[in-house]
């Protein structure tokens, strides 16, 4: 997984003052000072309608406040700001709420994870940030825990244990959670990350309000198709598990394609969409004797935010053992394709193309580099599918390959 460098401060650089906004329903936007949900509205397109900061003004932007976090390690987390008061987390999991205008903390929360649990990370123990629903923050701890806060307080609500103890998820102790929670239609989904060490890849929904597990999908199969009495069962057993050689290392090592970072909710299709991870190991001809295509490996996963319940997948990376995640932000657009609005789903991946689905379908609609890359040599126009360059399978002809993008990915 590609991380960025360490920073040590949050500094906020404005041109105007925030204002506070009423309380926000989910889907509502509330006021255009506030930033709601990790991508500000559900369709994470990231763009603020405020006005005051444009070609003329930014070169007179200047320092307002800055706040001191109590860690030098990395911060990733993608604050959040409602009614002038804006949540964000630091390293170690560990939450702040800050006056957005002054920077002053109003309270902080530290979920204590034991210092031993570094050990599970392939790239430090960061987090990218919480969700809000009717006054609960809700935060993913690295050490797998889902947690509800009074926003107001900072006050513990409840706390559930995300890893389920199960054999078939290869060595549980390599689970962390990094990425933020998304809330959709009253459910708190999460995922994990683990898929360098040895993991079986999984998404939970949890109920806001009393953190019960809603359901749960796994990503890859359980050895030998056995059911996990899951939101996944009947996909994995009629879809995934024919892709994989079932005497391969993944059934030892759990396979890999965990949900790390990007979960998208559709309010217009009523889909959660999944960007899936790398397999484990990356070896392909190791994980599955260099057969199969790994679903739903490097894939984007739709499902019902309520159930769970799967609809459509689409598989950007066949084979993967370059690492080339599905795992970077998705967002949801209405873009003229071909003379006719289309409802789509956009992800620019770590294998360097640029892809279009239909949101609802999971049609493919396009696939673009957006980078130089060696491995495939295009995607078919009709599947989307890549022709992939027979040196590129490393793995299975045991040759040396320099390829590009490397595992950082091409952006």
């Amino acid at each position: 997984m590609a991380r960025i460098f360490p920073l040590t401060a949050l500094v906020l650089c404005c041109a105007t003052a925030l204002s506070g906004g009423s309380a926000l329903a989910q889907g509502s936007l509330g006021s255009p000072d506030d930033w709601p949900q990790h991508g500000r509205t559900a369709f994470e397109q990231r763009y603020s309608p405020l006005k005051q900061i444009n070609t003329g003004n930014v070169g007179k932007l200047g320092l307002v406040w800055h706040q001191d976090f109590d860690s030098l390690r990395g911060q990733e987390a993608t604050p959040l700001i409602i009614d002038g008061v804006m949540y964000t987390t630091t390293n170690w999991s560990k939450v702040e709420a800050l006056d957005a205008a002054t920077g002053r903390v109003l309270w902080r929360y530290d979920p204590r994870v034991p210092g031993t649990i570094a050990a599970r990370g392939c790239c430090d123990t960061v987090n990218r940030g919480v969700a809000y629903l009717n006054g609960r923050v809700y935060v993913g701890t690295f050490d797998g825990r889902l947690i509800a806060l009074d926003a107001r307080t900072g006050q513990l609500i409840w706390s559930v244990n995300t890893i389920p103890q199960d054999k078939t998820l290869g060595d549980i102790r390599s689970y962390t959670i990094d990425g933020a929670p998304r809330i959709a239609k009253n459910v708190v989904i999460i995922g994990n990350g683990g898929s360098e060490f040895g993991a079986r890849g999984f998404v939970s929904g949890f109920d806001a309000v009393t953190g019960k597990l809603k359901w749960r999908f796994f990503t890859v199969p359980a050895p030998e198709n056995a059911p996990d009495h899951a939101a996944s069962d009947k996909a994995l057993s009629s879809l995934a598990y024919p892709t994989w050689s079932p005497t391969g290392g993944w059934i030892h090592s759990g396979g890999g394609g965990t949900v790390w970072d990007s979960i998208v909710y559709d309010p217009v299709t009523d889909l959660v969409y999944l960007g899936v991870g790398n397999g484990s190991p990356w070896n392909y001809k190791f994980r599955s004797n260099g057969v199969g295509d790994n679903l739903f490996l490097a894939s984007i996963v739709a499902v019902r935010p309520e159930t769970g319940e799967y609809v459509w997948h689409f598989q950007e990376t066949p084979k993967d053992q370059w690492d080339f995640t599905a795992s970077q932000p998705m967002m949801i657009l209405d873009l003229p394709v071909k003379g006719k609005m289309r409802h789509v789903l956009v992800q620019a991946p770590k294998n360097g193309f640029f892809y279009m689905l239909d949101a609802a379908t999971g049609e493919f609609l396009s696939g673009t580099p957006y980078t130089f890359q060696n491995w495939a040599k295009g995607l078919d126009p009709k599947s989307g599918r890549p022709d992939i360059v027979p040196d590129a399978m490393w793995s299975v002809s045991g040759k040396t390959w320099f390829g590009i993008p490397g595992s950082l990915g091409g952006a």
